[in-house]
């Protein structure tokens, strides 16, 4: 593996995301290893699997790698994207997924935290959505996976300012499953790992499973979904998109005009 390390001991799995140099962003690369990890362990009778970034890590991921994204007139968050592909891989994983997390989560890396069955961070973990700075859309399922994980107020304040969300206020509002310090974070997720680990699997993962189809049943009409995929258009055509991505890249504040 390029860009992650894998272990499996007593039952627990362990992903840990190794590309510091690139701040974890999620590349056609390091998801394509994390996919084939999941599958591996599940094949090799992992209970629960830990994901997680080195330790002391100040950023967990920094989000979908913007120079993959595709240019105007091609959806950024296709059904085929591999950042959809990972989060489909999580949801369908049948062994419970916990994020470990510590340092600040950006963008699409947050989605693929807010999937995970449990998460786990300390004082400097944090949450910030982003695409509105890059003038990306986000897709559908996208938005359902960050509503059932934040609720309709926070959910509205983190689309719309691209702002932080503290490890506190995060923990507050239910994002996070448990606060623990820095010093605790490593022994605290093994141990509730080992808990998961000790349990029947097969109750776990049907549970598992279960709690994901009921998560996901929202009744939406043809128009609705057909009304949707025109807005997400109108942005990916846009100027504003073209304008964010170079942004980005030249490590300047993007100029939106809202064309």
């Amino acid at each position: 593996m390029e860009f992650i390390t894998v272990a499996l001991s007593e039952f627990i799995g362990t992903i840990t995301l190794n590309h510091d140099r690139r701040r974890n962003a999620l590349g056609r690369g390091l998801i394509g290893e994390v996919i084939k990890a999941l599958n591996d362990l599940v094949y090799q009778q992992a209970r629960v699997i830990v994901l997680r970034a080195n330790k002391g890590a100040t950023v967990w991921s920094a989000g979908h790698d913007v120079g993959e994204l595709p240019q105007p007139g091609h959806d950024p968050l296709s059904y085929d994207d591999p950042l959809e592909q990972a989060i489909r891989a999580i949801q369908r994983c049948p062994a419970p997924v916990i994020a470990m997390v510590e340092g600040s989560v950006w963008g699409g890396a947050c989605e693929l935290a807010f999937v995970c069955d449990l998460l786990i961070g300390t004082e400097n973990t944090s949450f910030a959505i982003t695409p509105a700075r890059l003038g990306v859309p986000y897709n559908l399922t996208g938005i359902l996976h960050v509503l059932n994980k934040l609720g309709m107020s926070l959910a509205r304040e983190m689309f719309c300012t691209a702002q932080p969300v503290s490890g506190e206020r995060a923990a507050r509002l239910g994002v996070l499953n448990h606060l623990v310090p820095v010093a605790e974070l490593e022994d605290f997720t093994y141990r509730l790992a080992g808990q998961i680990a000790a349990n029947s699997p097969i109750s776990i993962s049907v549970m598992k499973e279960q709690l994901q189809i009921l998560g996901n049943a929202l009744p939406l009409s043809p128009e609705a979904f057909e009304r949707i995929q025109a807005l997400r258009r109108l942005v990916y055509n846009s100027q504003d998109y073209l304008e964010g991505q170079k942004a980005f890249l030249e490590k300047r504040p993007p100029v939106f005009r809202g064309e």
